[in-house]
């Protein structure tokens, strides 16, 4: 059953799911290059993870490859982004979607059109209104500020930032800290849709 806003968060199972991409250069459109999942559970913990790279015809751009490593020789054996779609079905149906700051998943996500996954949690926005006056609300740096890098770390052996699965397990390392640190896993999914980051906000016009 596909999970809605009063759904215990005791009774779902969350899908964190990140993108690397080409990067954007003049006239040409960006493509996923990467994608890695991670799951997790409240009565279950840490589930599967699961990542691949992803066949792509365009030029990485070399701001792109800066920031991830990846190159043109890792896609060479790479999957179509359209030969991913029945295990991305599998992974992310009837889960809790999650993300930081998750424009860009949606953004490939709408490749296949008519696909029914979420309800969508975004980690920037419920760390902006957690922890308003953090130094910088970027993932890795979110994450070593509350010291879950070992614990991501442990999920996910030899990876790194700005690897796909290693950004989507620290997206549910935020997650399962802010459960576990405002006490809400009595609650539902509600609490989570909606961040009130009027404080974040106005301590950036300070």
């Amino acid at each position: 059953m596909k999970p809605d806003a009063f759904t215990p968060l005791a009774d779902c199972t969350f899908a964190a799911i990140d993108f690397e991409s080409a990067g954007t250069a003049p006239g040409q459109t960006d493509h996923p290059i990467q994608v890695g999942i991670a799951k997790w559970s409240l009565t279950g913990g840490w589930q599967e993870t699961w990542v691949s790279y992803i066949a792509c015809q365009a030029d990485i751009t070399w701001s792109a490859q800066k920031v991830h490593g990846i190159t043109l020789k890792d896609l060479k054996s790479a999957p179509s982004f359209a030969s991913l779609w029945p295990e991305l079905k599998s992974r992310l149906e009837g889960c809790v979607c999650v993300g930081h700051n998750i424009g860009t998943e949606l953004k490939f996500l709408s490749h296949f059109p008519g696909h029914d996954f979420g309800p969508w949690i975004d980690t920037l926005q419920l760390c902006r209104e957690a922890f308003p006056n953090a130094p910088k609300h970027a993932l890795g740096n979110l994450c070593q500020w509350l010291s879950l890098e070992k614990n991501i770390e442990t999920v996910v052996p030899n990876k790194h930032w700005h690897d796909a699965l290693y950004d989507a397990a620290a997206s549910i390392a935020l997650l399962e800290e802010l459960v576990r640190r405002f006490e809400l896993q009595h609650g539902q999914v509600g609490l989570l849709l909606e961040p009130d980051t009027r404080a974040y906000h106005q301590s950036r016009r300070k």
